[in-house]
């Protein structure tokens, strides 16, 4: 289970990522910015956010990572004790929300919690169709004879197609979810993309919406 957790207190991120790491693979930001740089790089399971960080606060932050459709199971941790931030905790799409001082346990259990819930506990391997099969955590598509590496950018959009899947997905909405802002890449490198996945797990799985993008069946 991969967790980004985002926390510009260096003492309690130390502790939180020392303590979750014994469980899980734990990436840790400090501000937005970082945030936005490793999702780049990673796919998460689940995300912890500080709601009070330095710059754009966690809030403001799932809100856009919401209107973007990431769909992460999140935590907000805060100093806050007021139900108004609690309510805007929930209405930018949180699922949890612990107030500081916490105990590492209660943290632990809520984790779990959501763990259950969405089912984060699954299989690494993800069957695609009968005989072929898809290693997220490898980049790797298997096959009955065979391992084909998808890479880094290919896994991203065949994750981002199988949480999004019989939904029509346009080109905007897979750059600017697959790419960092400072790398956009052009409609022909995305269709290269796209055309790379098709020969490896079948064309008929991701299919062009003419004028509108593409949807994975």
């Amino acid at each position: 289970m991969h967790i980004l957790v985002m926390e510009d207190d260096p003492v309690l991120a130390d502790i939180l990522v020392d303590y979750l790491s014994e469980f899980y693979t734990i990436n840790h930001a400090y501000h937005s910015d970082e945030v936005y740089t490793l999702l780049d790089k990673n796919s998460y399971d689940l995300f912890i956010f500080d709601i009070n960080v330095v710059g754009k606060n966690g809030l403001k932050l799932l809100q856009e990572l919401r209107e973007f459709s990431y769909t992460t199971p999140t935590i907000f941790i805060t100093a806050y004790k007021d139900t108004e931030h609690l309510t805007q905790a929930f209405e930018a799409g949180a699922h949890d929300y612990i107030k500081k001082p916490f105990e590492l346990d209660e943290l632990q259990a809520r984790i779990l919690n959501l763990k259950r819930i969405f089912n984060l506990d699954q299989k690494e391997l993800i069957e695609l169709s009968s005989g072929i099969t898809f290693n997220p955590k490898m980049k790797t598509i298997e096959t009955d004879n065979k391992t084909v590496s998808l890479g880094h950018k290919n896994t991203l959009i065949l994750e981002y197609f199988l949480k999004n899947k019989t939904r029509i997905i346009s080109n905007n909405e897979l750059i600017q979810n697959i790419w960092d802002y400072d790398s956009l890449p052009s409609e022909a490198t995305l269709r290269s993309h796209i055309r790379d996945i098709r020969n490896i797990i079948g064309k008929e799985k991701i299919k062009t919406v003419r004028s509108e993008g593409y949807i994975y069946e």
